[in-house]
């Protein structure tokens, strides 16, 4: 998971809407980041990355939406959708990986510690070690029947990732058409006195 940038340029004297103005904007910018994999459909882990920044964006309006105006509310409704979308698709991705891991062991047994990826660093799996030394022990294989049943669920399910990200994707191109980042923005941009609720 990515990490949230550091937030710049915070007055511990300033006001509180003039502060969540800057932190919502901060957290804007960190969902743009990640924009340039939106049309790569299986940047696993980059589509991740920007589904963390839009829950951070997200959570930031709701807790600050007494201090910022109110138009940012409406912006709320669509960060809430693309986070479920986003969050539709990693659960996706995370059964698919082992749905994948359980049959390619079924097909040349592999050892547990040969795919053991490193808890650090840019590789980091998003399966955990002891859920892939489950998956690959030839004491749980299943049968050529549950084989048939569990391969007819990873076809249902790649098709379902596939619809998945095309919801997203043209979501993602609405928000663009109607120019969500700029309108936010200048939303934010207003923001100069406390709001009164």
């Amino acid at each position: 998971m990515a990490k949230a940038r550091p937030i710049k340029g915070l007055d511990i004297r300033g006001n509180t809407s003039q502060n969540a103005s800057i932190i919502a904007r901060t957290r804007l910018e960190d969902i743009y980041a990640w924009e340039q994999h939106v049309d790569a459909p299986y940047a696993v882990r980059e589509l991740h990355n920007m589904r963390i920044a839009t829950k951070r964006l997200r959570y930031t309006l709701e807790v600050f939406e007494d201090y910022l105006p109110e138009a940012c509310k409406a912006a709320v409704e669509e960060l809430q959708q693309m986070q479920d979308e986003l969050g539709a698709m990693h659960d996706s991705d995370v059964l698919i990986a082992l749905l994948r891991l359980c049959l390619a062991n079924q097909d040349s047994p592999l050892n547990s510690k040969a795919i053991s990826v490193s808890e650090k660093g840019p590789h980091k799996s998003f399966l955990p070690q002891e859920l892939i030394e489950v998956m690959v022990d030839p004491q749980t294989a299943p049968n050529a029947e549950q084989r048939y049943g569990l391969e007819q669920l990873l076809y249902q399910l790649e098709g379902e990732r596939r619809e998945q990200y095309q919801a997203f994707r043209q979501h993602w191109y609405q928000l663009q058409e109607q120019d969500f980042r700029n309108n936010l923005q200048g939303q934010l941009d207003k923001v100069k006195e406390p709001v009164t609720a």
